[in-house]
């Protein structure tokens, strides 16, 4: 929320004259979300201009639009609507900025940085957007929602190139670097897994306190040359700061283990679902006990073990009244998070008692890796023993030929055109006490499949 004059509010955007008032509400860039004192940012997408929302945005009570051309009697005009809401933000969140923990990966950063608001909400008023608020105009949007007590910031960086992560760093910089992992997300668009590495360490070079890396992934724990700061390591391995030991997994997927750290140790069981949680927990311990926001190592345990999934369609686990069980985790996939959440799916067969779907769609934004990825990823679901596989769309194909090519399989794989074929057959098929993983990239929308299942009538 921001309380600031329109006068104050010009002079950050460059926006040479300002109607009266001020701005007492937040920063919308959707009209149908302005309220009275809010800022409307028109912003120009791929199929919609923001100009032409303007009008209804003040009269639903809008302080004032920020636009690119004069449209209503409420306008601060500037040249670049999306460079003045990125110097908005900037000023807002920087002035007497709170401690700053920033969090990029190829994948988990969703999920660690709510296990991580989680934990910073326990020891004071905390800033973290809900969902993936990781880019351009996500993260401003995030910083201008800062108020007076905030104490702590738990921010995403996401970059699709080198240099997005210093851009956004530009705009917030991070006292705390939290780097999860190199993967072969958005490998089409990096070119390498190298590259990835490039990008992602430009949080490290940012950060002016502290870098938290992964001990486990050699190329982040080689970034620990990038800064001159101090470095703090975790994993499974010895040499790790801050460690797990004892690992387990229960059968509805929630992990648990021991935290040992430089101020002790205290067990841990997780209600998020996924081995690869312990991971992002480990992250979330070292990163608060490292930057000195406690050093009760047995409260961030609590807090840790308290936390639950957050955003939306990331691990979500509802059991229907037959005993069906859906995990909606169809936000987004890459090779790594399928592998992690088919591992979860395994798992929850509870010693084959249950059966197990693998409902999957295509990954986007791997580049020339796409069929050998979704071959190999099919090939993957045998080899984890799930009991059928539902391949949805031309574009994941790959997972069915792998899965078929595997041994054995032949009827438990099935590839279906779309959506709506996919819930036909589950419709007819599942029973009573079985276990359903619906996952793809987000341009898949098999969001679509999990709710479809949930509405179903027990």
């Amino acid at each position: 929320m921001i309380v600031l004059p329109l006068t104050e509010v010009a002079a950050a955007v460059g926006a040479p004259t300002a109607p009266d008032g001020s701005v007492t509400g937040e920063v919308r860039i959707d009209s149908r979300q302005v309220g009275p004192g809010d800022l409307f940012v028109a912003l120009q997408g791929e199929h919609s201009d923001g100009h032409d929302f303007a009008a209804a945005a003040v009269v639903a009570g809008a302080a004032a639009a920020l636009v690119e051309r004069p449209t209503t009697d409420r306008d601060l005009v500037v040249p670049d609507a999306l460079m003045a809401l990125q110097s908005l933000a900037r000023q807002v969140f920087s002035l007497d900025q709170p401690l700053t923990f920033g969090i990029t990966g190829s994948s988990g950063k969703t999920s660690t940085k709510d296990l991580l608001a989680q934990v910073l909400a326990g020891f004071g008023p905390t800033l973290a957007p809900v969902g993936s608020f990781n880019n351009e105009i996500g993260l401003p949007l995030t910083l201008t929602q800062r108020t007076g007590d905030t104490a702590y910031a738990a921010l995403e960086y996401s970059a699709r190139g080198i240099g997005h992560i210093a851009f956004l760093c530009g705009i917030a910089r991070p006292h705390v670097a939290v780097v999860l992992n190199v993967g072969s997300a958005h490998l089409g668009e990096f070119g390498s897994v190298e590259n990835i590495a490039l990008a992602k360490g430009e949080l490290v070079e940012a950060a002016t306190s502290l870098a938290v890396l992964n001990a486990d992934d050699p190329l982040v724990a080689g970034m620990a040359t990038r800064t001159s700061q101090p470095v703090l390591t975790y994993g499974t391995g010895e040499r790790a700061d801050y460690r797990a030991v004892d690992v387990s997994v229960d059968e509805d997927g929630r992990p648990a283990f021991t935290l040992e750290t430089p101020h002790g140790s205290a067990p841990i069981r997780l209600q998020v679902r996924g081995e690869h949680q312990t991971a992002n927990a480990l992250a979330v311990a070292a990163a608060v006990l490292g930057a000195g926001v406690t050093t009760d190592v047995t409260r961030v345990a609590e807090l840790l073990g308290q936390a639950t999934a957050v955003s939306r369609w990331r691990m979500e686990v509802t059991e229907r009244a037959d005993g069906v069980t859906v995990v909606n985790d169809a936000y987004n996939a890459n090779p790594d998070s399928m592998r992690a959440a088919l591992r979860t799916l395994a798992i929850m067969s509870r010693g084959k008692s249950r059966r197990t779907w693998a409902v999957l769609g295509a990954m986007a934004e791997l580049g020339a890796d796409a069929s050998a990825a979704h071959m190999d990823l099919g090939r993957f679901v045998v080899r984890l023993d799930v009991s059928r596989l539902v391949v949805i769309g031309p574009e994941a194909g790959g997972i069915h030929a792998g899965a078929v090519l595997e041994g054995s399989w032949g009827e438990e794989s099935v590839h279906v055109d779309d959506v709506d074929a996919a819930i036909a057959l589950l419709r007819d098929q599942l029973r009573p006490g079985d276990v359903v993983l619906v996952k793809a990239s987000r341009s898949a929308g098999l969001e679509r499949v999990a709710h479809a299942l949930l509405e179903d009538p027990a």
